[in-house]
């Protein structure tokens, strides 16, 4: 186990997560209860709210990089490690950090107003948000391309194969896979 907790309290649950090309990892952590919960997990936010958090490559240094988003949820960065995408689903936007060479992070621009479940980017700078099909947005922020998907909710999506040519996307049901023109970043 890397961690357990965040100054004395149990984080509300750790989502998703992106590793920073020069060490480290960024992570959510909202808040979703679950049934299966025993014992000495409680379904109450022992954390002040649902943030975004650092651990140092070394596992060092571990502390909270946002204080500000209702659920965050989806979040990758670029490959050369200079912004962080993060998905408030609570709020319904997705925001664009500089990311410091200590971890933390600056300039927060509102990059769209949707929210996402999990997120990719291909090597054009385009990101990939999940939640009703797969709606792809240019670097900008401009809406280019929604992927339908027969389910009611898709919660991931990454690329992948040798050639990352290929975007999975798992959904309520089932995992769905579609062949692309464009290449995906690890």
């Amino acid at each position: 186990m890397i961690l357990s907790g965040f100054k004395g309290n149990k984080l509300n649950g750790p989502n998703d997560l992106w590793v920073r090309p020069k060490g480290g990892l960024f992570f959510t952590d909202p808040l979703y209860p679950r049934e299966y919960w025993e014992g000495n997990r409680s379904p109450e936010m022992e954390q002040d709210g649902q943030h975004v958090y650092f651990v140092s490559e070394d596992r060092s240094e571990f502390f909270q990089v946002t204080d500000d988003l209702v659920k965050p949820n989806g979040i990758v960065g670029t490959p050369d490690g200079k912004y962080l995408f993060v998905s408030d689903i609570g709020a319904n936007k997705t925001y664009k950090y500089e990311i410091r060479e200590d971890g933390y992070l600056t300039n927060k621009t509102l990059f769209c107003e949707k929210g996402s479940d999990g997120m990719t980017i291909d090597f054009k700078g385009n990101l990939y948000l999940t939640g009703d099909g797969v709606t792809v947005f240019n670097r900008n922020g401009d809406q280019i391309a929604h992927i339908p998907v027969p389910a009611k909710w898709t919660a991931n999506v990454v690329f992948g194969a040798l050639d990352r040519k290929t975007l999975f996307i798992t959904a309520m049901d089932a995992v769905y896979t579609l062949q692309m023109k464009t290449r995906g970043v690890w």
